[in-house]
């Protein structure tokens, strides 16, 4: 069975009796905004949805901060949340398209296709109308997953490094074009300034709608990544400050048709801190 990335909120609150659903408020904030996603979820979300904890569902053994944890932990974690293999899930997130991306791209690199982003997320489902919700949600009982990582779906330090000789991928970093030239300071205390050398710049915000909630057409998607300098009919590896909105880049290609993109899950946090690393800068 197909599932399309994207899911708008008429559709799922049409769904949202069936027992085979579970809903994801993944929502995460910028340690600079001092906003907690949990306590916000906590305080309104749609109806039976559990919360996604993109810090606490990693390898707590790195500093670097939410990498993938490992198959086993991550099981676990779905299983905790009542998750199964056969389950389809929705996520989304209280920005409208922003943290949910990384959980739907998480899910998929463990193995599990049956996944959609709620598409403007939160924000949308407000502006409907629909409901939400306060109450302490029960996660679906003995639930059984199994996780099995997709290698091709993301990348290493190692592999982006080798990639500088081959070129075999494009690298399209998402962040603001400021933070991509090197002409701002970095959010993260002890990073660089700069980007990864012969790497395309696609801020994420630039492939949503004039409300910065919902993705654009696929063919505004693909016409934006052209006159990056991209070309998406190529293989791409996704990079951002700490691989959360380098999933949107990756949604957003796969929406529009071109699924052969992995993520380099350490990006800025780990290739900017790394001083052996070379960078480019304007």
């Amino acid at each position: 069975m197909t599932v399309s990335a994207l899911i708008e909120p008429a559709a799922l609150a049409a769904r949202l009796a069936d027992d085979n659903l579970v809903i994801f408020d993944a929502s995460w904030h910028m340690p600079a905004a001092a906003r907690s996603g949990r306590a916000e979820y906590e305080a309104a979300h749609i109806p039976g949805a559990l919360f996604f904890d993109i810090d606490a569902i990693s390898d707590r053994a790195t500093d670097l901060p939410h990498m993938l944890p490992s198959e086993s932990d991550f099981a676990a974690a779905m299983c905790a949340a009542g998750v199964g293999n056969d389950s389809d899930i929705v996520v989304y997130d209280a920005h409208g398209l922003f943290s949910a991306a990384r959980a739907w791209w998480m899910l998929r690199a463990f193995g599990h296709e049956r996944v959609s982003v709620l598409n403007g997320g939160l924000p949308a489902w407000r502006a409907a109308g629909l409901p939400l919700s306060s109450d302490a949600e029960e996660a679906k009982k003995d639930a059984s997953f199994v996780a099995r990582l997709q290698p091709t779906k993301l990348r290493s330090k190692r592999q982006v490094t080798d990639n500088l000789i081959t070129r075999r991928e494009q690298i399209v970093d998402a962040r603001s074009a400021p933070r991509f030239s090197g002409s701002v300071a970095e959010p993260r205390p002890g990073l660089r300034s700069g980007r990864i050398p012969g790497s395309f710049n696609v801020p994420y915000t630039d492939l949503l709608d004039d409300e910065g909630i919902r993705l654009r057409s696929s063919a505004e998607i693909a016409a934006i990544f052209q006159n990056a300098g991209a070309d998406p009919s190529r293989p791409i590896t996704t990079s951002c400050g700490s691989g959360v909105t380098a999933c949107v880049l990756t949604l957003a290609l796969s929406v529009a048709g071109f699924p052969d993109v992995a993520v380099y899950d350490g990006s800025w946090a780990e290739w900017g801190a790394d001083h052996a690393a070379p960078i480019e800068a304007d």
